[in-house]
């Protein structure tokens, strides 16, 4: 029986990674986005691959992808014109938001205003009590004005958010009923109570609105993307990747496009969560560098840390409070703006600082040639001898190694009165110091001692820096696994088909109700069941159920496994018991006499994991030769030296590589560093060790 021949595309803010994968076999390529029509990249990468690797596009089996395109959206401002009707009195929810400030010590404080604009926020009068009881019954007299001023105001999503929905959506249900009678087809709704079924009306509205803005972008995204995959001839089952770590079907995704918006950084953590488990590394960071931004995420046990609220769109790239909130699965890392189109330039104060904008793939950094002229990241890394210009991208795009020079040197060099190499290694030293500190205070803020982790290092530009990296972190040992270049899409074909609900309700772990508690899992058992199963063919979903625990009063909660089984109300004593050790753990105490309660539970159903390559034998047996040598700036050495180069693929299993040197491959290269090994295991990883 032949092998299925998978195809996974993941576009990026400056690149689009394609990557082909059956049996043993993988083809992989890099093609810039195409900004303006992202579906055209995937299309013309994906034929191109397919032609490379000798298949036809109806031999493909299975078509995964992963998209920027909702949080590009968000950040741009670029989603359809949105309406948000809610509750009388509470149209300014989405604005007021927390009602304090995420930097006390700014006077000019600056917050990401809200997507839907005062005049378009839209009142019904209604209202429910906590418990459900009608206060105020829906008046529906109003919708006739309402749909007008949609139509006027030629409104393309309206998303509907009223208070305590999460619990009691009847009203929501009616209004959606109504305007769909008055509204044209093409109005996409949005109700809050499908969305993000929670407590904390600030954060649901929110998600409901961005859900509502980015929809109808998407769905045309995905309209063009499927009609493109049929005329190619490609009619495989289409699956995206979700912010969570799992995939989805079309369906979904078209509905709630929100959970998409970390779909490529979450296939990234899914290739280290499982390369860890193969080569069992208990504490891992993963650190994921493309085009536009650096992910640091922290994995304990072979498993990234797991989160329900997010930030898009921050008007401080790394501060907490200054972006827009959306409650949904994702997995837990910091984002640094610091890729390899992140523009460096010189501040007011003569230093040099890097990012968080980028210049992405048009016009792209100075070397591309497309009408780049700031020096970033990757003109540096080209000037420092890190990146080999005549097979960058595969030698699909020829570099001007001039241009990143003078880019430097007017924006930077003369400014600072350096000359030579030296503005190059000033930016290079920013970037990855910018990094390290963020990976530290990651790692800090979560209880873990960065210097005992190990490094899996993948993306376009993590394998240049890993080595630097882990320099000032203390890591001792990197992992550049086989593919880095192309790591997140190569993460969507390790994937579990999944799906997560969430809802909220509270109970008591003290008088625990557990006939209450079995009901609401059941019916979350169900729907979310009902996504994943038509996708599993043969095999039954595995559930897993966590619950957002606290104690009475307070106003942040802790993520608790359930037992997926009945429960009983013998388990109060196991679940009270489980949330005070987590609770110690994260503050170090427990209140003794204090009632504890759950209020948010989420029960994800997912299918088997894809198996992973077994490990075999390399080739070569004689260690390889360098093929060239490169001038090369090493940053512990503080100078430049001749390093030499070698073919990932041709080095021998015993073959052990001193740095400095470079390992090349298509899609990226590996710096190793000053006081670094290097080797290559059997599954094709490379292995970097730091001496003592």
């Amino acid at each position: 029986m032949a092998h299925p021949l998978k195809l996974a595309a993941d576009i990026g803010g400056t690149f689009t990674d394609i990557v082909l994968e059956q049996g043993g076999s993988r083809w992989s390529s890099k093609v810039l986005t195409t900004t303006h029509a992202p579906e055209i990249a995937v299309l013309e990468g994906s034929q191109a691959l397919l032609e490379e690797a000798g298949r036809k596009p109806e031999d493909v089996t299975v078509f995964i992808h992963g998209t920027t395109l909702a949080t590009n959206a968000l950040i741009e401002r670029k989603g359809a014109a949105t309406a948000f009707v809610t509750t009388e009195g509470f149209r300014d929810v989405i604005e007021q938001g927390y009602e304090k400030r995420f930097d006390h010590y700014d006077l000019n404080i600056n917050r990401a205003s809200p997507l839907v604009p005062r005049h378009l926020r839209l009142t019904v009068t209604e209202r429910l009590a906590v418990n459900g009881d009608v206060l105020i019954p829906l008046d529906t007299s109003s919708m006739q004005s309402i749909a007008r001023k949609i139509i006027d105001e030629n409104v393309g999503a309206v998303a509907i958010g009223f208070l305590h929905a999460y619990a009691y959506p009847g009203h929501e249900q009616k209004v959606r009923d109504e305007l769909r009678k008055l509204l044209p087809d093409h109005v996409t709704i949005c109700l809050s109570s499908e969305v993000a079924p929670e407590v904390r009306e600030y954060e649901r509205f929110s998600t409901v609105v961005a859900n509502a803005y980015v929809r109808p972008l998407m769905a045309g995204y995905l309209k063009r993307l499927q009609d493109g995959l049929g005329a190619m001839k490609l009619n495989s089952p289409l699956y995206l990747m979700m912010s969570g770590g799992g995939l989805t079907t079309l369906e979904t995704a078209r509905r709630f496009p929100i959970r998409l918006v970390e779909s490529g950084p979450a296939g990234g953590a899914i290739l280290a969560s499982r390369l860890s488990r193969q080569l069992k590394l208990p504490e891992v960071l993963s650190f994921d560098m493309g085009g536009t931004t650096a992910k640091i995420c922290l994995l304990s046990k072979h498993e990234p840390e797991r989160a329900r609220r997010f930030e898009i769109a921050r008007a401080y790239k790394d501060m907490k409070g200054s972006g827009i909130p959306v409650r949904i699965p994702v997995i837990e890392m910091v984002e640094i703006g610091a890729g390899g189109g992140s523009i460096a330039r010189v501040d007011k104060l003569k230093r040099i600082t890097v990012g968080p904008d980028s210049a992405g793939s048009t016009p792209g950094p100075a070397a591309y040639g497309r009408g780049g002229t700031e020096p970033t990241v990757t003109d540096a890394n080209i000037r420092l001898g890190k990146i080999d210009p005549t097979h960058f991208a595969g030698g699909k795009i020829a570099l001007d190694t001039e241009a990143s020079a003078h880019a430097l040197a007017n924006s930077i060099g003369t400014l600072l009165g350096l000359a030579d190499f030296w503005p190059a290694a000033g930016v290079a030293e920013i970037v990855e110091e910018n990094m390290a500190n963020a990976a530290r205070v990651h790692a800090i803020e979560r209880g873990k001692d960065i210097g005992s982790m190990a490094m899996i290092a993948f993306g376009g530009g993590a394998p240049l820096h890993a080595c630097r990296l882990a320099e000032k972190t203390g890591i001792r040992r990197i992992i550049v696994p086989q593919g880095a270049g192309v790591g997140s899409a190569i993460g969507f074909l390790q994937a579990p088909i999944s799906y997560e609900v969430t809802r909220s309700a509270a109970l008591s772990l003290d008088d625990f109700d557990a006939a209450k508690a079995n009901a609401l899992l059941r019916q979350m058992g169900k729907e979310a069941t009902a996504v994943v199963a038509p996708a599993l063919g043969k095999h039954k979903p595995m559930l897993s159920i966590v619950a957002d625990c606290r104690y009475v009063g307070q106003g942040h909660e802790i993520r608790i496994s359930f037992p997926v089984r009945t429960l009983t109300s013998k388990d109060s004593t196991t679940l009270k018991s489980a949330f005070e050790k987590a609770y110690k753990a994260v503050y170090g105490l427990t209140i003794p006499g204090q009632q504890a309660e759950a209020i948010t539970w989420s029960l994800t159903a997912s299918g088997p994991l894809p198996p992973l390559a077994k490990p075999g034998r390399l080739a070569n047996a004689k260690p390889a030769k360098p093929s060239r040598n490169m001038k090369l700036f090493d940053a512990k050495l503080g100078k430049q030296v001749q390093a030499p180069v070698y073919w990932r693929f041709a080095l021998a299993p015993s073959q052990r590589i001193k740095g400095p040197a470079i390992i090349a491959e298509h899609e990226t290269s590996t710096v190793v560093g000053a006081g670094f090994t290097a080797k290559r295991d059997n599954l094709g990883n490379l292995i970097l060790e730091r001496g003592k």
